[in-house]
């Protein structure tokens, strides 16, 4: 249960390193689990849980907002009672800065995939709805875990374009409040525009950006191996990172 609702869950069996695995929106916490949960296990201890409406999570009447799923995420954080480290994809990565600047205290390090902090940094795309093409797979693989069926697949659609279209609205100002160290990551073919990226990765002190060429917002299944790399690298290295000349770091504290 995470803040009175049923929710699906997979909790770390032993104490230690914890990666906690955001994912994105129309997935499912499978999605990360398949592709990143293999490789990071060698080194961390894994959780994560379907965020509602999503997976084996069933929805509720509410709307789909960036804040509703920060709080589920810090309730499913304070269950474990540990600090981690949040890495999140796409909407599971937007959640990872709201929560972030929230509850610091409860992060070691985030990692961000494909995020867009404003809904306004999204390159524009044709809108996926219950006629486009796809939409009857999209469907069938919601219904193959979701408690809430085939015919739910329309509304959870409809209300993830409605989040997309508004939200998240966050702010250089108040992402330039984020205390906790952050690994940027993106396709150069991504969802959110390079520069907007760019800001992101700017706004934040202890920010690291890596832009991987040849990738879309698929990134993490087109270049698992370069991907995981990057991310263990990040976890586990000194932030800040040292390097032989540095310029925007020049100022920063030794490494910790």
């Amino acid at each position: 249960m995470l803040n009175g609702h049923p929710t699906w869950a997979l909790l770390p069996k032993r104490k230690g390193k914890t990666v906690v695995l955001l994912h994105g929106g129309l997935s499912s916490s499978a999605s990360l689990l398949s592709v990143l949960g293999p490789p990071l296990s060698k080194r961390f201890e894994l959780a994560a849980f379907d965020r509602r409406g999503h997976g084996r999570t069933a929805d509720t009447d509410e709307p789909f907002s960036p804040e509703s799923m920060a709080d589920e995420t810090i309730a499913f954080l304070e269950l474990l009672g540990r600090r981690v480290y949040l890495v999140g994809h796409s909407d599971g990565a937007n959640v990872a800065l709201l929560v972030a600047l929230r509850r610091p205290d409860l992060l070691k390090r985030v990692v961000a995939v494909g995020a867009n902090y404003h809904f306004e940094g999204l390159v524009p795309m044709k809108d996926f709805t219950p006629e486009s093409e796809g939409f009857n797979d999209f469907a069938r693989k919601y219904a193959k875990h979701s408690p809430d069926g085939i015919e739910h697949a329309a509304v959870v659609l409809e209300k993830f374009t409605r989040l997309a279209k508004t939200q998240p609205t966050l702010t250089v100002a108040q992402l330039s409040e984020v205390t906790v160290p952050v690994l940027v990551m993106v396709g150069d073919d991504d969802v959110a525009r390079l520069d907007h990226t760019v800001s992101l990765y700017e706004a934040i002190r202890e920010s690291q950006l890596a832009v991987v060429p040849g990738a879309s917002h698929a990134v993490l299944k087109e270049h698992t191996s370069e991907c995981v790399r990057m991310i263990q690298r990040f976890l586990l290295g000194p932030v800040p990172p040292v390097t032989k000349y540095p310029l925007r770091r020049a100022d920063d504290d030794q490494p910790h």
